[in-house]
């Protein structure tokens, strides 16, 4: 499977013990979600698209975002120690269906973006993910307008029409599109 059909769920950050087990870095809202995890894909080299499936026998939550796993083939210190640091994927048909405002950010590419003043402007380009704010990148008359992603400006999505509404900032748009 390559990485374009999966997403992130975190990292191998240490062995635990001598028989082999995992601790899983979950960089995820709701690790409990994971515990019953079958199987994961790895990602062996860093600039491979490809990604490699390995089956885990048992994963339990050990801490906040640190699941306890114990993988089919990995039975001693030597073999765990290979694939820590390795990044940790699964397919995107696993992702947990999310409702009402909530979105993954992949999902909205190509959504047109209905601006509660303006109407409809322009479709999702991408998601720019910075540290401060995550930012929607709409495609308006081929110049780009980038709306951060919070709560006050997010007000709602039509999955089915494939629409996400916003309210922007006053001002915003016509800043991006008049200069």
């Amino acid at each position: 499977m390559k990485i374009e059909q999966s997403y992130y769920l975190g990292y191998i950050s240490k062995i635990i013990g001598h028989k082999g087990e995992l601790a899983f870095k979950l960089d995820v809202d709701s690790p409990s979600d994971y515990q019953g995890l079958d199987a994961v894909l790895i990602q062996m080299m860093p600039k491979d698209n490809s990604l490699i499936p390995f089956f885990i026998s048992s994963a339990q939550i050990q801490s906040a975002n640190i699941l306890r796993v114990k993988m089919e083939g990995v039975d001693d210190a030597s073999e765990a120690k290979k694939l820590v640091g390795k990044s940790i994927f699964l397919p995107l048909e696993r992702l947990p269906k999310l409702s009402g405002n909530q979105f993954y950010f992949h999902e909205i590419i190509g959504y047109d973006v209905e601006d509660e003043v303006k109407g409809m402007i322009g479709k999702v380009d991408r998601v720019l993910e910075y540290p401060q704010s995550n930012l929607l990148s709409v495609l308006v008359n081929e110049r780009e307008v980038l709306i951060p992603i919070l709560d006050a400006t997010i007000l709602g999505l039509d999955r089915e029409k494939e629409i996400i509404k916003v309210k922007a900032p006053e001002g915003l748009i016509d800043l991006y599109l008049n200069s």
